[in-house]
């Protein structure tokens, strides 16, 4: 079948080392199961500018980062029961699955064995070529994968939730993380920051764990009981063999193994963060005593809405910065230095001014 496709304004990166500019993309015209939306706001994440640069040595180009994106609905197909006109909605960083798999018919879309299409620098089923992300005015997502907003929650502040969200609610869910347990955040920043959030909302005793002396206050104004600056090894010793979870969100190199340390008998350390270089890991760390040490991967698109609920109910947002579209390549530098607290978010009314 022939798709019919209209022009959106975007943002995109033509190469490696070009900066993002201006760019008109192809939209499909809303099929019978699909959602129209007009993007509002969009999340701006790490792995934006790792895409758009290659470093993941995968990206086609012309590429339109994006996958935080909250926006309203404009049009929905004729079989579509779950979202009307007017509605405030969300997409975050899949748009589809192959729905078939064992991972996909248990609400684990993110593990599709066949591969998730994500939201961008995937391959686009529908017009061909490669799909393009929220630096853009509008999106058409097939209602499977579109998220409900929840009422209460500040739009802007909402978008990140769509992947630094619920990369960090995740693996604390499925850990069990509750009352009584003692649970680590390491890293505090888009990542860490909603993690610290989750898991004080959860009922657990939460200690951030930082480099940066300049970040305890904040880390205990978010939700941390404590805060341990990981440079001082007599405050690390003092929380040896004492932790039930540790979230590591950190993306740069670091030392696994200190973290691995403080974890009790059956305690569990899971990676969100992404480092360029694999981490070395001590045998024995795990061995003794019996410890855990995984990965997870954002969440299900059920997981998801369940996360937009909790936060609704919790007053649960991120923190951010608002940048007009115009900012984004100056964004990217400060990112890079991190020098941001802690997400920024796309106006995307400026792109049509």
């Amino acid at each position: 079948m022939t798709m019919i496709a209209t022009k959106v304004q975007a943002y995109a990166a033509q190469r490696a080392d070009s900066a993002l500019a201006p760019f008109n993309i192809d939209r499909r015209e809303a099929g019978p199961s699909d959602v129209e939306i007009e993007i509002l706001y969009c999340g701006v994440c790490h792995s934006d500018l790792h895409q758009a640069r290659n470093e993941w040595h995968n990206t086609i180009y012309p590429c339109v980062p994006g996958h935080e994106i909250v926006g309203r609905v404009r049009r929905v197909g004729s079989q579509v029961t779950k979202f009307k006109v007017g509605d405030l909605s969300a997409v975050g960083c899949m748009v589809d699955s192959c729905r078939t798999c064992p991972s996909c018919r248990a609400g684990l879309e993110q593990y599709c064995l066949s591969f998730p299409t994500f939201t961008y620098n995937g391959q686009d089923k529908h017009l061909g070529g490669q799909t393009f992300g929220g630096y853009s005015t509008g999106i058409v997502v097939d209602e499977a994968f579109v998220l409900r907003v929840p009422e209460g929650l500040d739009l802007a502040a909402t978008a990140p939730l769509l992947c630094a969200g619920i990369t960090t609610y995740s693996p604390l869910r499925h850990a069990k993380v509750g009352p009584g347990q003692k649970v680590g955040i390491v890293g505090l920043g888009g990542l860490g920051h909603m993690g610290v959030k989750f898991a004080r909302a959860f009922g657990a005793h939460v200690v951030l764990f930082t480099t940066s002396p300049g970040k305890v206050a904040d880390g205990l104004k978010l939700g941390a009981h404590e805060v341990v600056v990981s440079k001082d090894a007599d405050a690390m010793q003092k929380h040896q063999s004492s932790f039930d979870f540790i979230l590591d969100a950190v993306s740069a190199q670091h030392d696994v193994n200190a973290y691995l340390n403080l974890l009790k008998l059956d305690g569990t350390l899971t990676l969100v963060g992404a480092p360029e270089h694999p981490l070395p890991v001590s045998a024995f760390n795990l061995l003794l005593p019996r410890r855990n040490f995984n990965g997870s991967a954002i969440g299900g698109i059920a997981e998801t809405q369940e996360m937009l609920d909790f936060c609704a109910r919790h007053g649960i947002v991120s923190e951010i910065e608002l940048i007009p579209i115009q900012k984004i390549n100056e964004a990217w530098e400060r990112l890079l230095k991190q020098d941001v607290r802690y997400r920024f978010v796309i106006d995307m009314a400026s792109l049509k001014s």
